[in-house]
């Protein structure tokens, strides 16, 4: 898009073929050579002139600059220009000059005047066109191509369709912000020339207008669809000062118009970190929350109580709204609850200062209450939005900490949502997955001593989901790896209490992506109790021995882990051999067992 600061005035613009046009009409007057041709020259820039004058007229009725939409304008001013300065070269031929001249002239210019007259009457053809659009009485939009547009008729349709939006009246604007929605959804290639048009500030003021909810949902759903993450379509929209006008609707507005506000706010925010960065910086999290809470009862009265205060605001309309939402259907309620879950997980996705705010703000809590009651895809939204915070609180041992804190009531509530979906054989794949990755990262949280949750990990490693069972592997090693403080407990739990090197071995047989997973967890199983009966019973060694060139071959990266792990499984079952081999010499030669320094294993 062209600098608006590097464009000229559109006075300045109309000047220029006015005034092409005054010369190209005065030399038709002083041709001495093809009148006829020059005539016809001159009456169709005599067209061409009235309306451009037209045009300054439209121009100086607009009270505000910004309502006139100059974009179709300045374009085809632009080709009329180049149009009218042929015309001037040519006519300027057609001067007095000796007979000589004009004889030659003459048998040239017949062709040279057809090529003018087309280009003429296209120029006349795109001003009328440009005229129909910008004087429309009733703001309806034009579905005519110009012949600028010929071979290009979405340009066009884009024009008229912004024009509508920027100067029609309010049922026209909406009509053409669902249009451009149309158009958008159509092609990457239509976003992009929408915004470079100039699409978006209209459809953003357009949103921001209380005056009509159906105007406001037209306009949110064609910038969801023009949202893209080709040529900084989003961060155009930031760049607009979308963002703070599309928290204000979504914060005060009919809960109809905040499902498709909240969509757009889930679009943005998955398609680009800047948006996600101004939306915090906004704090979109605060009404999001608030609706996500709506009419979902907390435990603590003081818990409630700052739900309220979420959804206080100091506007009058704010009210209205409020009691609009108890009169609500419980199927909008919980359209709008989808919405707002998933905008907060997108915008949790990688961001600390979502994550934050979430937990600082009980939306923790209610993200919990919603994953416990609800089902289908609100459940999905809240339990995606719980399993990027983890993932944040992952990497963030603060945030880990104060967030995810055992006796936390919050943390409470997700750790039994978690693995209560885990534990439930009727749950799908597509929640236990998310929910066991979600306890992975977690996982330097819990105490030496866990059963209760690296137990239902443990039982998933068989499951006949081999995606269910590769996520439980991947969770599992983050108990047992060396970052994690209680890793050796936690590794003799998963193979003496839970006998789980078993599950592990039959991973190991699955597919490539399960045998990589089961091997980097029985690796590092093998490095912690490498003296376990259950490893050495189940061949571990033999296995990795058996593995260790395939698959160093296609992951060259596990060539430490796993020479780490079978150099400790030779030491500690080459010393067991010995032990076995010293208590048999000795009880041969003392049948007694006087002698003997060794005791037989109960």
């Amino acid at each position: 898009m062209a600098n608006p600061e590097d464009e000229k005035s559109l006075q300045e613009e109309l000047s220029l073929p006015i005034l092409l046009g005054d010369r190209v009409i005065k030399a038709a007057q002083e041709a001495q050579s093809s009148k006829s041709d020059c005539s016809d020259v001159a009456k169709q820039v005599e067209r061409l002139s009235a309306m451009l004058r037209a045009i300054v007229r439209l121009a100086s009725a607009t009270t505000t600059s910004s309502s006139l939409y100059d974009r179709p304008i300045r374009r085809i001013l632009a080709d009329v220009s180049k149009n009218l300065e042929r015309a001037l070269t040519l006519l300027r031929k057609c001067k007095k000059h000796g007979a000589l001249f004009r004889h030659v002239f003459s048998i040239t210019s017949a062709a040279d005047f057809r090529k003018l007259s087309n280009l003429l009457e296209s120029s006349i053809g795109d001003m009328k066109w440009l005229l129909s659009i910008l004087d429309s009485s009733d703001g309806a939009t034009s579905l005519s191509l110009p012949p600028i547009a010929s071979n290009d008729p979405i340009l066009a349709w884009v024009w008229s369709f912004i024009s509508a939006l920027q100067m029609g009246q309010l049922k026209d604007r909406a009509d053409a912000a669902n249009e451009l929605a149309s158009v958008a959804n159509d092609n990457d290639r239509n976003k992009i020339i929408i915004m470079e048009e100039g699409g978006i500030p209209p459809l953003l003021k357009l949103l921001k207008e209380a005056a009509s909810p159906d105007a406001q949902i037209a306009a949110a759903n064609a910038l969801v669809n023009i949202a893209s993450d080709q040529h900084r379509v989003v961060e155009f929209i930031v760049e607009s000062l979308g963002v703070p006008i599309i928290v204000q609707v979504l914060g005060d507005s009919p809960i109809r118009v905040q499902v498709a506000v909240a969509n757009l706010v889930s679009k943005m925010a998955e398609l680009g970190t800047i948006a996600q960065e101004e939306f915090v910086r906004v704090n979109v999290t605060r009404p999001l929350i608030s609706l996500l809470c709506m009419d979902t009862v907390l435990d603590r009265p003081s818990i409630h109580s700052l739900v309220l205060n979420l959804t206080s605001s100091s506007s009058g309309s704010s009210s209205d709204h409020r009691k609009e939402r108890e009169g609500e259907s419980y199927e909008m309620k919980k359209k709008i609850k989808t919405s707002c879950a998933e905008a907060l997980w997108k915008l949790s996705k990688g961001s600390e200062a979502t994550c934050r705010k979430i937990t600082e703000t009980k939306g923790l809590l209610c993200l919990a209450k919603l994953i416990e009651s609800e089902t289908a895809e609100l459940q999905f939204n809240c339990l995606m939005a719980v399993m990027e915070i983890t993932v944040v609180a992952e990497f963030n041992a603060e945030l880990r900490r104060v967030a995810f804190k055992p006796t936390a009531p919050a943390a409470k509530a997700v750790l039994d949502q978690l693995l209560r979906l885990i534990q439930n054989d009727q749950t799908d794949s597509v929640l236990q997955i998310p929910a066991i990755k979600s306890i992975g990262s977690l996982a330097r949280n819990f105490p030496a001593k866990a059963p209760q949750i690296v137990g239902p990990l443990v039982a998933q490693l068989g499951s006949g989901n081999v995606d269910v069972a590769i996520e439980a592997a991947i969770a599992l090693r983050k108990f047992v790896c060396p970052d994690n403080y209680n890793f050796a407990c936690h590794s003799k739990a998963i193979i003496m209490e839970f006998d789980g090197v078993p599950s592990v071995m039959r991973l190991l047989q699955r597919n490539d992506r399960a045998r990589k997973h089961g091997l980097v967890l029985l690796c590092y199983l093998a490095m912690n109790v490498g003296d376990s009966k259950a490893l050495e019973q189940a061949r571990a060694l033999s296995t990795l021995k058996g593995l260790e060139r395939p698959v160093l071959a296609q992951h060259p990266e596990m060539k430490e882990l796993m020479t780490k792990a079978i150099d400790n499984l030779i030491l500690y079952q080459t010393g067991a051999q010995l032990h076995r081999q010293v208590y048999n010499i000795r009880t041969i030669h003392d049948p007694s067992g006087s002698g003997c320094i060794f005791q037989p294993d109960e």
